[in-house]
């Protein structure tokens, strides 16, 4: 596989990490380089680490997770987005928030997020790419797209205040909707 290609993959492959670093960002929270550092490294991680379990897992396993899939990511998304979206109405409240740059909700981000990616590991088995240069091609190509779509978020977190919230939460839902319609259309 050419080199080309490999980058166009990885930066299609980054687009749903982009759209959630760029809802998180917007949210109008103070968001610090280590949160930054955290959600990309995690995205960039899972990004690299799925190929290479789609490459290994061969048919079977990808046959038994397409069948589900999208239900798990949409379900995912938008209670999210609907969480994001409740928030940005509720800041005046006291109480604990949900951070989505730490623990399970990073960690389950990341996951859902790179689904495509394990599909895209079994056809580059099929295509006998190198593995190694595409999954650290892959994860290297998100972890830089996830920094830009908080350095865009942040800037329209500060442009849209309160309703930045809700922007965040839209994407993420609209995200799932896509992932969800894409596979009961397609």
């Amino acid at each position: 596989m050419d080199i080309l290609s490999l980058l166009l993959i990885a930066l299609s492959l980054s687009m749903d990490c982009f759209a959630i670093a760029l809802g998180v960002s917007c949210s109008g929270k103070r968001v610090s380089q280590a949160m930054v550092l955290r959600v990309a490294a995690a995205f960039g991680g899972a990004q690299a680490v799925m190929p290479v379990i789609g490459w290994l897992a061969g048919r079977s396993l990808v046959g038994v997770i397409s069948a589900y899939d999208h239900w798990v990511v949409f379900g995912l998304l938008a209670a999210v987005g609907v969480h994001m979206i409740w928030e940005s109405f509720h800041e005046e409240e006291e109480g604990v928030k949900l951070d989505l740059t730490r623990g399970w909700p990073l960690i389950s981000l990341a996951v859902i997020t790179s689904i495509d990616a394990l599909a895209t590991g079994l056809a580059l088995a099929f295509q006998q790419a190198n593995i190694a240069i595409s999954s650290l091609t892959i994860g290297s190509v998100t972890f830089v797209v996830v920094m830009l779509g908080f350095v865009i978020g942040g800037r329209v977190g500060e442009l849209l205040g309160r309703w930045a919230g809700v922007l965040g939460g839209v994407i993420l839902i609209s995200i799932g909707l896509r992932v969800l319609l894409t596979h009961l259309v397609g």
